[in-house]
């Protein structure tokens, strides 16, 4: 027996020191039953202790290795070990469970052997007065200690399992929350209860004021953060998803404590739960600078339908006039006056326009007009 790789292969099922489990416990009472003992335990041995994993019939947790009747289990992976009368076992004669107010006058040990062949343990069972065990009692505890370890196996397997999507899902997390905007999942139930179970960390970088944890717990705080304008439309947009089932697609409005306006824009894709609830896979995204570059551009179209208009209009009505009429020097200087004007006006109004499209290609920090 290789005690280092015992030692390692134990580890490696992370069943030291954990918490009861339904399996095990339904195990150690079966063999109790069966053998007709008041106690009975899943014991794994490692450097310094033995530690009961189950036990039915004892409360303490784990004794010192040296006193274990179950290491002297270990090197014999197909065998029960079998102590009829410890006080005449050289073994054991001296041992203080013996004596002591253990009192142990019986054991039967079946070896816990893992598929590469190590004894981690035993599924034992132990009487306090002196008993002898039947061949069919010895075979069930065989099988009862193979069936140990092949929930250790299927529980290994979990825990690995678990641990991936422990990993996966904080590798997702990192991705998320490097996203532009934020990403959410939201319930909603039949009684119109709202939850939010997700909303990755840039939900902070859009609103510094909104707590994501205190909006999971919460989620009024989301209606009390959007502009007064704009909640009311928010909520009709956010019924008529969940009634209808329909994608939500909205723009609105949230007011900063320091009264800044951003706009957001939220999306989101409903899906019918079994239940009729309504889970809300979506994002949130900040479009204030957008909203801040359409207003200018409107801007501009506006001035360039109306107030351009108005000196090109001068000028091709005095050119007409100049058509159609005899210029004397004194009429020329007139006209060369007006077109003079036109041009310089026309030339103020080039120039803004240019001032207006420099500042598109720029960051706009000029905040949002908070009229409705």
């Amino acid at each position: 027996m290789n005690e280092s790789e015992r030692l390692n292969e134990l580890a490696s099922y992370k069943i030291l020191d954990s918490d009861s489990e339904l399996e095990f416990d339904e195990i150690t009472e079966i063999a109790s039953a069966i053998c007709n003992t008041p106690i009975s335990l899943i014991s794994f041995v490692d450097e310094k202790r033995q530690w009961f994993k189950s036990s039915v019939g004892l409360t303490v947790k784990e004794t010192p290795r040296e006193l274990s009747f179950c290491q002297h289990a270990l090197s014999n992976p197909k065998e029960v070990l079998i102590v009829d009368d410890p006080q005449n076992d050289i073994r054991f004669k001296d041992n203080p469970l013996v004596h002591g107010d253990s009192n142990i006058r019986f054991y039967a040990g079946a070896p816990l052997e893992t598929p590469s062949g190590n004894v981690l343990g035993t599924l034992c069972v132990v009487d306090n007065k002196p008993r002898k065990i039947e061949k069919h009692q010895i075979r069930a505890l065989q099988i009862l200690a193979e069936k140990v370890v092949q929930y250790l196996e299927i529980r290994k397997v979990l825990l690995h399992q678990r641990n991936q999507l422990e990993l996966s899902a904080s590798q997702l997390k990192k991705v998320t929350n490097l996203a532009p905007g934020a990403l959410f999942q939201a319930e909603q139930s039949p009684e119109g209860l709202l939850t939010f179970s997700f909303i990755s960390e840039g939900l902070t970088k859009i609103s510094p004021d909104l707590d994501i944890a205190e909006l999971k717990k919460d989620t009024t705080l989301m209606f009390e953060a959007i502009h007064p304008y704009d909640v009311d439309r928010f909520k009709e947009k956010l019924q008529a998803s969940f009634r209808q089932r329909v994608p939500l697609d909205i723009e609105y409005r949230i007011l900063t404590k320091q009264k800044e306006v951003l706009w957001l824009k939220t999306r989101a894709v409903p899906e019918e739960q079994t239940d009729s609830a309504v889970i809300w896979y979506g994002t949130i995204q900040d479009i204030t600078e957008t909203k801040e570059y359409t207003q200018v551009l409107e801007k501009i179209l506006f001035d360039i339908s109306h107030i351009a208009r108005r000196p090109v209009a001068s000028m091709l009505g005095l050119v007409g006039n100049i058509d159609i009429e005899k210029l004397d020097e004194r009429m020329i200087r007139e006209y060369a006056r007006h077109l003079r004007l036109v041009a310089t006006e026309m030339d103020t109004y080039l120039t803004e326009l240019n001032r207006k499209y420099s500042a598109i290609r720029s960051t706009v920090t000029e905040p949002v007009s908070q009229e409705k």
